[in-house]
């Protein structure tokens, strides 16, 4: 039996995943001693990269409306970027951050520019393929971290997020939609892949002076 995309995807990136996991911002958020104003630019700025991220899957749900059980799906999952937004507008509440007035770094234009122009551009497998690399990068971040003791860790909150069932549940359905639509693009689905998740790390690596 052939391997699922998702997971063959996965394993040729385990290499950025790992450098992710490396990075002084992820790190700092494992052991509690990032930079709180890392951490308010870091809200900020995932906050705009998420708005990017609701379109996307708006777009391929368009470019999918005639497979309506997808269009069901994708739906489901823009709920998922909704709620983590909400938690979002939570953090920004407490840290007094205007989430209607952000200025994208150039990590965080870089990656919402390579989602846009994909959207619009690709078809529905390759927007996923885009897209996918942030739901698992983040869960597995999660998983990872929350093994540690969080005990008094001010970042706790964020880790059992990405750790959640919930989350989890997420990105195992987007991985499905994956496998589901990319099989016949292996080629640009594995370029668009690769593409997200050296994002993923720039966007990281742009808070390591906090």
């Amino acid at each position: 039996m052939a391997e699922p995309l998702h997971r063959a995807l996965w394993a040729r990136n385990a290499g950025l995943a790992e450098a992710c996991l490396r990075s002084r911002f992820v790190r700092g958020l494992a052991d509690g001693t990032l930079d709180p104003e890392a951490f308010r630019r870091y809200v900020a700025q995932d906050a705009f990269f998420l708005r990017a991220f609701f379109s996307a899957y708006a777009l391929a749900a368009a470019r999918a409306s005639e497979r309506i059980e997808v269009a069901r799906r994708l739906h489901a999952l823009m709920q998922g970027v909704l709620d983590e937004l909400e938690l979002h507008r939570a953090y920004a509440e407490r840290l007094e951050i205007d989430l209607e007035d952000v200025t994208p770094n150039a990590a965080a234009k870089g990656y919402t520019d390579f989602l846009a122009r994909t959207a619009r551009h690709a078809g529905v497998g390759e927007i996923l393929a885009a897209m996918t690399p942030c739901m698992r990068l983040y869960a597995w971040l999660g998983q990872r971290l929350s093994a540690g003791d969080q005990d008094g860790n001010p970042y706790r909150e964020w880790i059992e997020t990405y750790a959640s069932d919930e989350f989890e549940a997420l990105a195992t359905e987007l991985e499905g939609l994956l496998d589901e639509l990319a099989a016949d693009i292996p080629t640009e689905a594995e370029a668009a892949y690769a593409e997200a998740m050296r994002h993923e790390l720039a966007f990281f690596e742009a808070f390591a002076d906090g």
